[in-house]
């Protein structure tokens, strides 16, 4: 007898509940911010958070209700640069696989998070060899 490849559907179900849950913690941090906030931290119109937000170029994650917040911490130098490139690493454009590599330690960084290594001066061919690692 072969061992089944699937989830049950009680496992999935639960799985599902856990990522609803750190999704919403997550928004509720302290680091994150309003659209609205990031225009005023840098001093720009809201529409071109949205545009940047549209355009990949930064992190927008969206509530269940459909509000948008946002790492304050992604327009520091040192990631601000980063965030396409490493959305590119991935594979991906989704924010919240984004997110969550850059928050995630990792083994190919000395165990830091890759935003951590990028704000310690990490070469940022270092983090994309990561995220390529990652991704695959």
């Amino acid at each position: 007898m072969t061992k089944d490849l699937y989830a049950a559907v009680s496992e999935t179900e639960a799985l599902l509940r856990e990522g609803k849950r750190y999704r919403h913690e997550r928004l509720q941090a302290a680091d994150m911010i309003t659209v609205t906030e990031a225009a005023s931290l840098l001093n720009v119109d809201a529409s071109t958070i949205a545009t940047w937000i549209n355009g990949r170029r930064c992190i927008g994650l969206a509530g269940l209700d459909g509000t948008l917040r946002m790492p304050r911490w992604q327009f520091e130098p040192s990631v601000w640069s980063a965030i396409q490139l490493v959305g590119g690493a991935l594979g991906t454009e989704e924010p919240w696989p984004i997110l969550d590599f850059l928050e995630t330690p990792t083994p190919a960084l000395e165990g830091l998070t890759p935003r951590m290594a990028l704000e310690r001066g990490t070469a940022i061919e270092r983090v994309l060899a990561a995220a390529i690692d990652d991704a695959h």
